[in-house]
């Protein structure tokens, strides 16, 4: 019985990780549950044992993501040695680099997905919990929110724009850690 299990954890996670290759490689029309399959070196039935459909798979690649976000924002906010401007800027910075390493990911991680919707929220809140804590070290309590809804929708738009390529040294002077440390340098005064 428990190898079994192991089997199928073993299986599970083969799944996972060749959907979130696809998934960088093409978006998620690269991903269906055939290829994911074949790139974990499964039977075509066995990516159904583990998810009902494709939906169900890209929302499980996204809200691992957003636990392996959360997870990197948890020990960064337990440093003892950086300051909280140093955690806040970090923390963003993270973000940010899923969103320009892995556009695809990261546009999956922000949707309302068809699969398990409950799954990303629960996976997401943890990483904003974690978030919010750090910006409540720099701003306080009562700012917290509305600090932290602004520095997350800023990063957001750079990252749009950086991927987008609408954010460009050329144009507009600036790079998309310039304008992070701009951020950061605002909110921590």
């Amino acid at each position: 019985m428990v190898a079994r299990a192991k089997a199928a954890a073993a299986t599970r996670r083969a799944l996972l990780d060749a959907a979130a290759a696809l998934l960088d490689e093409g978006g998620p029309d690269a991903v269906t549950l055939r290829e994911v399959g074949a790139r974990a070196g499964v039977s075509r039935g066995a990516p159904y044992g583990h998810f009902p459909d494709k939906e169900s798979l890209l929302t499980a690649v996204a809200a691992e993501a957003w636990d392996r976000l959360g997870e990197q924002v948890h020990a960064l906010r337990a440093d003892p040695d950086r300051s909280p401007a140093e955690k806040l800027r970090t923390g963003l910075a993270g973000l940010m680099a899923v969103g320009r390493g892995h556009p695809h990911l990261y546009q999956q991680m922000f949707m309302t997905p068809a699969g398990d919707p409950e799954a990303v929220v629960r996976a997401a809140q943890r990483s904003q919990d974690e978030f919010l804590a750090i910006v409540t070290e720099v701003v306080g309590a009562a700012d917290a929110h509305r600090y932290g809804a602004l520095l997350m929708t800023s990063v957001h738009g750079i990252i749009g724009m950086t991927v987008s390529g609408h954010l460009n040294q050329e144009k507009w002077h600036t790079s998309a850690e310039e304008l992070l440390d701009t951020l950061v340098t605002i909110v921590a005064r």
